[in-house]
């Protein structure tokens, strides 16, 4: 088998269900559309650990949070894997390229990569007085330092006002070629006129958003301002009341209570993703204009989703589908037999990325690594895994959950809280049916997977009869320390 192309798109905190072939009302999204149509659409992907850092540690290692060690975010913290996707495809032969966000520690960590062209997006910690120089954001981060070039020394994403886990949402200030989505994309097309023809090449563009700031051109506002959108869905467990204090924290846990903010916050959320799928189609055009689109493998994932205002909830972290699930499409490049226009229910997760590409690559496969390659399920329809197991750590809202394809248990470690949604008949989790009848024998068995998965782990959240209410969460990034059991 010939090795294919492979171009892998991620995009940061893009929910599952907001493209428009998945049947979201309101968003926009042609080239992804055309993406799923012409591959695999899965519709029970999930990130494990939602939030940046640790989602990405899965898709760069091939390994769940049990082995790498990082089921929370944690900044600074050096990565030191000894296997990663990009190592292992320079290794078999690939060109291995990166653009745009890699958030690893330090900023300049290759991962592997033959070259990265880096832009994290605003990341406060790398920009503290005590940060030395070369590591500092203006100075490390490819994308700054060419904005800076370009429109002066004190040019920033900052320029609009909004914060980078705000809500708050407004146009982009400065022309569109200058914004952070188009810049991921010309350089990504950059590296096709300039890449070694006598290898097939790995590119990886990860863009950074639609993650806020919700600041996409105008023109892309100009797209939903005037739409009636969709409410979001509100639970029958939702807080009501505590949302209203506190969500007028600009960058809290809560979507804010007023009306015309909330509404705002969704046009720039959506109009962030329309303009991330035009940036996308310029890739594709590029592509077929080198006379590659057909012999390149295309991914699309998100590193995990946002609430934004789904149970009043706002941002990542929780287990909710709005923050847990996310999209994964996969055009097949034109040697694979797949049957395109797939819609497959089977549970998959970030790690299951790096398995998927080495099988792909015809790479060999390093032990330490829980991921499935999807390749025959995406071929044949084997099935992936019953359920998956997923965590973040939050203070007093550090949960677990396990999902499945049909529903979904989640446990707050701190509090005792349990909820249960049965997802086939409540797609948007409205009913928590913890204390129904008809679910116990159900929400029984997947507290058994929970305490399966938990038995052995330093937390002690488990004596691996029951479930233990307090336990203090543990990190291997705390010690440094690479997970090898």
């Amino acid at each position: 088998m010939n090795q294919p192309n492979i171009l892998l798109i991620i995009a940061d905190q893009h929910r599952g269900d907001c493209i428009g072939i998945n049947g979201h009302p309101d968003v926009k999204t042609p080239y992804l559309d055309t993406l799923a149509t012409q591959g695999v659409n899965f519709e029970n992907a999930y990130t494990a650990c939602p939030s940046c850092i640790p989602a990405r540690a899965a898709l760069f290692t091939g390994m769940s949070q049990k082995l790498n060690g990082r089921p929370g975010y944690r900044e600074g913290v050096t990565w030191t894997y000894p296997q990663t996707l990009a190592g292992e495809l320079s290794n078999a032969g690939y060109q291995t390229q990166a653009v745009g966000k890699m958030h690893v520690h330090p900023l300049r960590n290759s991962m592997g990569f033959h070259n990265v062209e880096l832009h994290d997006g605003y990341i406060a910690h790398y920009r503290k007085p005590h940060t030395p120089h070369h590591e500092h954001q203006s100075v490390a981060d490819d994308y700054f330092y060419w904005l800076k070039n370009e429109k002066g020394i004190s040019a920033d994403v900052t320029d609009t006002g909004l914060q980078a886990n705000s809500w708050a949402a407004r146009p982009w200030i400065y022309d569109e070629e200058l914004h952070p989505t188009n810049w991921a994309a010309t350089r990504s097309i950059d590296f096709l006129r300039r890449r070694d023809r006598s290898k097939p090449f790995f590119l990886m563009t990860s863009f950074v958003r639609p993650h806020p700031p919700f600041d996409a051109p105008a023109c892309y506002f100009d797209m939903y301002n005037n739409k009636n959108l969709a409410d979001s869905p509100i639970g029958d467990w939702a807080d009501t009341e505590l949302y209203k204090k506190f969500g007028t924290v600009y960058d809290g846990v809560y979507m804010t209570p007023d009306e015309e903010l909330r509404r705002q916050a969704k046009v720039g959320y959506y109009a962030c993703i329309t303009h991330l799928d035009h940036q996308i189609g310029r890739i594709i055009m590029a592509l077929q204009e080198d006379d590659t689109y057909n012999d390149t493998f295309i991914m699309f994932v998100s590193d995990h989703g946002e609430l934004l205002g789904d149970h009043n909830l706002f941002r990542k972290m929780l287990p909710y589908e709005g923050s847990a699930r996310v999209p994964m499409i996969v055009r097949p490049h034109q040697e694979a037999t797949w049957n395109r226009g797939q819609v497959l229910p089977h549970v998959t997760e970030l790690r299951d990325i790096m398995p998927t590409l080495l099988d792909l690559a015809g790479a060999e496969k390093p032990g330490k690594m829980d991921g499935i390659s999807l390749v025959n399920t995406i071929a044949e329809g084997t099935p992936t895994r019953e359920y998956l197991h997923g965590e973040h750590p939050q203070g007093r809202r550090s949960a677990h959950y396990i999902v499945t394809e049909t529903d979904k248990y989640i446990w707050y470690s701190q509090t005792g809280i349990e909820q249960y949604f049965h997802l086939e008949s409540d797609p948007q989790e409205l009913n928590n049916k913890i204390n129904s009848p008809a679910y116990q024998e159900r929400i029984g068995k997947l507290k058994e997977y929970l305490i399966q998965e938990l038995t052995g782990r330093r937390e002690g959240y488990t004596d691996g009869k029951q479930l233990i209410v307090g336990a203090e969460f543990w990190n291997a990034d705390i010690e440094n320390q690479y997970i090898t059991h």
